[in-house]
């Protein structure tokens, strides 16, 4: 019988830029060097299918001319990789704003996110961006939420609810991705509050990464939300089960964008990225995830029927190592993971 095609596998180009660059952290990564390790990346005569995009440079301008994604979307294309999810960049260092700032700011995280739908419906018309959504997060710290929660988290709904209205008018749709550094998004019960108050289903939703969104149990950054007890043992895999299938059950109607990531448990930050739950790589002996069985809490319904809202997932491997990054094995071993999830959670078309 065939293997599975869908949902289709990516790449994100991301990990070659975030945390990366600033002073005392490691060069970012160009994005041909990316592009080819992810082309050149097979096992068992399968290949990743695309990639998914950080609209920013030195990768992909957020300023773009049409010109300019015509020219990325051919070159993206002569690597036999289509176009995914976009990361845009709503940060105040990057052009942005906070989502519960005040008006400049608010117009400059609108702006930013104008701008990647723009780029995002030129290459779905070119025909190179076949799915995909627009990623934001509340571009803001836990204590600058914790000032005032119920106020902040309104504020942030908000300026999401614009986002999403700026999204539909070009055809796209917003993910919002829930980690321990972002406030109003630093926990499982303060996303789903979140994405209830934004109130856009299908529209504004939200970005599971497994890594990121393992942390939750823990209650890292949000001790009232902790579901795991402090004396929790890892060894304990049924009640790591219980607490991150809790953690799936309560964001997974909400989920439009999936990451399949490795994580061993403990905070990391690099760069200039505050410390958010480590990515480590798919082999490494401290992972805490039963990557293939805990994808599915994500991408079967709490009946274990597919849910097949994602036509494409993405491996994640933010702030890894360059010297891991630049490896091809690293690339070979995280295709072959991603071929597992997709078999035992995927479907043919």
């Amino acid at each position: 019988m065939a293997s599975n095609n869908y949902p289709k596998l990516h790449n994100a180009t991301w990990p070659g830029v975030v945390g990366k660059g600033a002073p005392g952290a490691e060069p970012i990564i160009p994005l041909d060097t990316l592009l080819k390790l992810t082309a050149n990346a097979e096992v068992d005569g399968q290949k990743f299918d695309g990639v998914d995009l950080w609209l920013a440079d030195p990768h992909i301008s957020i300023d773009s001319s049409k010109d300019d994604v015509k020219r990325m979307a051919d070159h993206i294309g002569s690597f036999g990789l289509k176009v995914g999810s976009f990361v845009a960049p709503i940060w105040g260092g990057a052009g942005g704003g906070s989502a519960m700032g005040d008006a400049d700011d608010v117009k400059r995280f609108l702006t930013q996110v104008e701008k990647a739908c723009k780029i995002g419906q030129q290459m779905r018309e070119i025909g190179i961006r076949p799915t995909g959504g627009v990623r934001v997060d509340s571009s803001t710290g836990v204590e600058a939420w914790d000032t005032d929660p119920v106020g902040n988290t309104n504020k942030i709904a908000d300026t999401f609810r614009e986002a999403g209205r700026i999204a539909q008018h070009y055809g796209e749709y917003i993910v919002a991705e829930g980690e321990i550094c972002w406030g109003g998004m630093h926990s499982w019960r303060e996303n789903v509050k979140l994405l209830e108050l934004v109130n856009m289903p299908g529209v504004v939703g939200y970005q599971a990464d497994m890594a990121h969104s393992m942390l939750f149990v823990l209650g890292a950054n949000a001790e009232k939300d902790r579901i795991l007890a402090k004396d929790f043992q890892w060894s304990d895999k049924a009640a790591l089960d219980a607490a991150y299938h809790q953690v799936a059950d309560a964001l997974r109607p909400w989920t439009l964008d999936f990451h399949v990531a490795q994580n061993d448990g403990t905070t990391f930050g690099s760069g200039d990225h505050e410390k958010t739950g480590r990515h480590c790589q798919i082999d490494d002996p401290n992972g805490r995830l039963d990557v293939v069985k805990h994808a599915g809490y994500w991408l079967r319904d709490d009946r274990g029927e597919l849910t097949r809202k994602m036509r494409h997932i993405c491996w994640d491997g933010c702030m890894f190592p360059n010297a891991v990054m630049e490896q091809q094995e690293t690339w070979n071993k995280v295709l072959g993971a991603m071929l597992k999830v997709r078999d035992a959670h995927g479907w043919r078309e």
